[in-house]
């Protein structure tokens, strides 16, 4: 027995130089980055910045699978079930590590126990804005206007459970103040409505509304960010009103949970130098997003405190998808 002990500790002693060799030779082939959404919007862009970025650095191909469908929760599932040696990264947002694992009933993998977060790449706000009829400039100005009159005031978005649905549901809570939700089929219908007076004001996505409110056709109110944002610093942020608001959309990447630390450490550490690039950050800032790096750890952590923030919203909304 304590011989076939001996030898098994030799053979694991021997083998372990070797992966770790191996961990840090990384990548010695492409890298699929599977992209839970269709091809051609915004995070498909952001996708081929980031691969372009990392096939340049690593001198390996780093290219995109997309796996669209059920909100995301398809693709990434599939990253949850890949072989963690590397080759299989998956890119997560605000959705899929946010938002749908209160949402959602069931899902088929554990959002904090099944993945490795790598780094945060992006982030941007919801803008507030409010068809110009309406009589408020400002945050105070629009909760005592919805305070008079609960019930009266109603705020489109792009579908229920949406970040933009969940923005309006997160100010209802933290304001004390009920309006009525009026869900659309994407964020295009629900902005036109507010441009139209059909409904009131939406929490829509910052690069969607910020032009109409530059172009007149709505007011914009506020940003959902922490602080205002860097391409509208003339914009406040509900948090001035509202301490402790915060409703952001962001995206980053992770691998399957088991992924060597080494590995992980080392495309951390690519994709930093890359987002301190002014070409990344020019790429990103002209979808309106901030580059946003943060250290595996940093990420984790962000993921459990956000998923807790959405948490509250969702359920003061009492919705829930089976």
């Amino acid at each position: 027995m304590r011989r076939r002990q001996f030898f098994a500790l030799g053979a694991a002693l021997a083998l372990a130089p070797r992966l770790r060799a191996e961990d840090a030779a990384w990548p010695t082939r492409p890298v699929r980055l599977i992209l839970p959404f269709t091809p051609g919007g915004s995070t498909d862009f952001q996708g081929r910045i980031l691969c372009d970025m990392l096939s340049r650095h690593f001198g390996q191909q780093f290219y995109i699978d997309y796996k669209p469908g059920a909100g995301s929760n398809i693709g990434v599932a599939e990253v949850a079930r890949s072989t963690p040696d590397g080759y299989t990264l998956g890119w997560i947002t605000v959705a899929s590590h946010a938002i749908n694992p209160t949402l959602y009933a069931k899902l088929p993998f554990d959002h904090l126990r099944d993945f490795a977060p790598v780094s945060m790449i992006g982030q941007f706000p919801n803008l507030l804005v409010v068809n110009p009829a309406l009589p408020v400039t400002t945050v105070p100005e629009l909760i005592a206007l919805v305070k008079r009159e609960p019930g009266k005031y109603a705020f489109a978005s792009s579908g229920v459970g949406t970040s933009l649905h969940l923005s309006g549901e997160m100010f209802k809570v933290m304001t004390g103040t009920d309006m009525i939700h009026v869900p659309y089929k994407g964020g295009g219908p629900a902005i036109s409505d507010v441009i139209g007076g059909q409904v009131h004001m939406t929490f829509g996505n910052m690069p969607t509304v910020l032009p109409h409110a530059r172009g007149g056709k709505v007011r914009a109110i506020a940003v959902t960010s922490a602080e205002r944002w860097f391409n509208a610093p003339d914009i406040p942020a509900i948090a001035e009103t509202v301490p402790g608001f915060l409703a952001i959309s962001w995206h980053g990447v992770a691998f399957p949970a088991r992924t060597p630390q080494a590995i992980i450490d080392r495309l951390a550490s690519a994709i930093h130098r890359a987002l301190a690039t002014s070409e990344m950050q020019e790429k990103l800032a002209a979808g309106g997003s901030k580059a946003t790096p943060m250290s595996p750890r940093e990420f984790a952590a962000f993921i459990r405190e956000d998923t807790e923030r959405w948490a509250k919203a969702i359920r003061a909304a009492g919705v829930h998808i089976d």
